[in-house]
C-alpha cells in the first residue's frame, strides 16, 4: 500500500499579532556588535568640545553625543548621505537602538555635521585615540605617514588658473594704461610732464590696482564736471567704471583665494586642482579638485589626520606633525618616538623638524632606493655614476670629483626659502674642462660646464636616515610601513568606498575625514 505523503508544515505567521511583552531593541542587537563598539566609545570620551557649541534658551537640541554615534556609525556603513542617515534612523533597528527613538530630519543632521562639528573634530578625534592608548590598543611607538588624494564635492570644470588670472591682469592693465594715455595726450600740460611714461599714480611700469583706477576715476569724474561737454572722456569714465574696475577688482578676489595655490574650483574655493593616482595611465589625464590628505598609523589604527591644499608631500609633514603634537599635548602625550614615511617626505627641513623634537628618522629620500640598487646592465651602472650623489667629495680642497676625473670647485653659496618659511643653504660648485671631456654628452647635456648645488647639511640628514633605513630596526619599519597607511587608505576608500568627499570647504571636508577617520578605528576595534 502505497505511504501517504505528509503535508508540509510552517511556522507560525501572523501579521498585527500583539505581545504582552514586546521585545526591546537591545535584544535584537548581538553582543559584540560594531553599534555597540561605537556606542561605548563615544559614551567614554569627552564631549565638552561639542557641548561648548550649544546654548541656552529657544528650543531643546538633539543631543550631540547621540548625533555623533549616528555619523560615526553611519560611516563605517559606508552611509554618507544626510537623507539616506534620516532614512536609516526610521527604518534601521540598529540606528534606532543608537539614537534612542530619535528622528533627526537630513536638514538636522547636515546642520550638525557642517556646522556643529566644524573645528571641533580634531578635539573629537583626540579623545579617541586617548581611548585607543589607554586601552593599550595604540602605543605612539611607531608612526607611519603617508599621503593621498580624495576628489572635492566641485564641478572639474570651473577652474581659475593662477597663470591663466596673471595673464588677463596683465592684459586689463594694458588696456588701463592705454587709455589713459590717450586722455592724457590731449592735455598738454601733464603731457610735457610726464613724456612716455605712465602716470605716478598707476605705478610707472608696473601693474595696476583697483584703488589706483578708482582714484583715477575720480579725478577724471572732477575734470568731466568741469568740461561736460567731453564725450571722449565721459565715454573713458564710463569704460573705466562699468568695465575695467570690475574686472580688476574680480582678478584681485580671485588672487586672495588662490593665496598663492595654481588653481581652485569655482564651486569649492578651498579645492585645488590635483592629479590623481586612479587617472595615471589614462590617456589625456586632467586634474581634479581635490585635497591632500595626510594620515598617520600605528597598528593600522588612524592616529593622526590632517587636510592641505597642495599636491606636494615634502611641505605637509611638518604642518601635519605640528597638528599632531597639539593634539597629544593636551592629553599630556608627546609626539610618537619613530616616524617612518616615504622618499615624497625626504627634505631638508623635514629632517631638521625631526632632530628639533629628538624623533627617530626613519624616512626615505629619493635617490635612497638608487643607491642600495646592484644593477646587472653595464650601461645602468655607467649612468649611476654620473649622478650628482655619486660624485666622490674632497674634503680638504673642499672639490668635487667627476667620473673624469676633473675637479669641480666652488663657485658661492646660494639660499633657497621653502614653502613653510625654512631656509636651505646651498654650495655652488663648477667644472671647467666640460666642452673638451670625452664623457661631455654622458654626463651634462646643457652648454657649458657641469655645475653642482649642494647642501651639506641635507647630505648629514641623508646619511643618518640611510644608517637609520638600512638598521635591523629601520628594515622591520620598512616592511611595516608597506602595509599600514596604504591598507587603512584601501580600507577607507575601496572597501568604504569613500573616494570623493560629500561637503564643501576645507573646515568641513576637515570633519568628514575625521569622522571616516573614527569609523575606520571603531571598525579596526571591533573585529580585535
Amino acid at each position: 500500500m502505497k505511504r501517504k505523503e505528509a503535508a508540509p508544515t510552517f511556522k507560525p505567521y501572523v501579521m498585527g499579532q500583539g505581545s504582552l511583552i514586546p521585545p526591546s531593541w537591545d535584544e535584537l542587537i548581538a553582543e559584540g556588535h560594531l553599534v555597540r563598539v561605537v556606542n561605548g566609545a563615544v559614551e567614554e570620551i569627552d564631549l565638552e568640545p561639542l557641548l561648548r557649541k550649544y546654548k541656552g534658551g529657544g528650543t531643546s537640541s538633539y543631543h550631540p553625543g547621540m548625533m555623533l554615534k549616528v555619523l560615526v556609525y553611519a560611516y563605517s556603513q559606508r552611509i554618507y548621505s544626510s537623507r539616506q542617515i534620516a532614512k536609516a534612523l526610521r527604518e534601521n533597528v540598529n540606528f534606532m537602538w543608537l539614537s534612542g527613538g530619535n528622528r533627526p530630519d537630513f536638514r538636522t543632521i547636515n546642520a550638525f555635521r557642517g556646522e556643529t562639528m566644524k573645528g571641533v573634530i580634531e578635539g573629537v578625534f583626540s579623545s579617541v585615540l586617548e581611548l585607543l592608548v589607554e586601552g593599550g590598543w595604540v602605543k605612539l611607538e611607531n608612526y607611519f605617514v603617508d599621503g593621498t588624494k580624495i576628489e572635492a564635492d566641485a564641478n572639474r570644470h570651473k577652474v581659475v588658473w593662477a597663470k591663466s588670472r596673471a595673464k588677463y591682469e596683465g592684459r586689463l592693465g594694458e588696456k588701463v594704461k592705454e587709455l589713459l594715455r590717450q586722455i592724457e595726450a590731449e592735455n598738454e600740460a601733464e603731457n610735457e610732464a610726464y613724456g612716455n611714461e605712465d602716470l605716478e599714480e598707476l605705478g610707472g611700469g608696473g601693474g595696476v590696482t583697483s584703488e589706483q583706477i578708482t582714484r583715477k576715476i575720480g579725478e577724471l569724474n572732477e575734470r568731466l564736471r568741469q568740461k561736460p561737454e567731453d564725450k571722449k572722456l565721459a565715454k573713458a569714465v564710463k569704460v573705466l567704471e562699468q568695465d575695467h574696475l570690475p574686472r580688476q577688482k574680480r582678478y584681485e578676489e580671485q588672487e586672495r583665494k588662490l593665496g598663492g595655490r595654481s588653481s581652485y574650483s569655482k564651486t569649492d574655493e578651498d579645492a585645488t586642482f590635483l592629479r590623481m593616482k586612479e587617472d595615471r595611465g589614462a590617456e589625456k589625464p586632467l586634474p581634479r579638485p581635490a585635497y591632500n590628505v595626510q594620515t598617520g598609523t600605528e597598528g593600522q589604527f588612524v592616529v593622526g589626520f590632517s587636510l592641505h591644499q597642495r599636491a606636494g608631500d615634502t611641505a605637509c609633514l611638518i604642518p601635519h606633525l605640528e597638528g599632531l603634537r597639539a593634539s597629544l599635548a593636551s592629553t599630556g602625550r608627546r609626539l610618537p618616538h619613530n616616524i617612518s614615511a616615504d622618499a615624497g617626505y625626504g627634505g631638508e627641513e623635514n629632517y631638521a623638524y625631526l632632530e628639533e623634537h629628538q624623533l627617530g628618522n626613519y624616512v626615505k629620500y629619493p635617490t635612497f632606493h638608487r643607491e642600495g640598487q646592484k644593477h646587472r646592465k653595464p650601461e645602468l651602472v655607467r649612468r649611476q655614476q654620473f649622478r650628482s650623489e655619486s660624485f666622490p667629495y674632497d674634503a680638504e680642497k673642499d672639490e668635487f670629483i667627476c667620473p673624469a676625473n676633473e675637479r669641480l670647485t666652488f663657485r658661492g653659496t646660494g639660499h633657497e626659502r621653502t614653502d613653510n618659511g625654512y631656509l636651505v643653504q646651498t654650495r655652488h660648485y663648477e667644472a671647467t674642462a666640460c666642452p673638451t671631456c670625452p664623457l661631455k654628452t654622458e654626463c651634462n647635456r646643457a652648454k657649458g660646464n657641469r655645475h653642482l648645488r649642494v647642501s651639506f647639511r641635507l647630505r648629514q640628514f641623508r646619511q643618518q636616515a640611510r644608517d637609520n633605513l638600512t638598521s635591523e630596526r629601520g628594515q622591520a619599519l620598512r616592511k611595516q610601513r608597506g602595509v599600514e597607511v596604504e591598507s587603512v587608505f584601501g580600507q577607507i576608500k575601496h572597501n568604504a568606498r569613500f573616494r570623493r568627499f560629500h561637503l564643501r570647504g576645507l573646515q568641513k571636508v576637515t570633519t568628514e575625514w575625521g569622522l571616516a577617520c573614527i569609523a575606520h578605528n571603531m571598525r579596526k576595534l571591533a573585529a580585535q
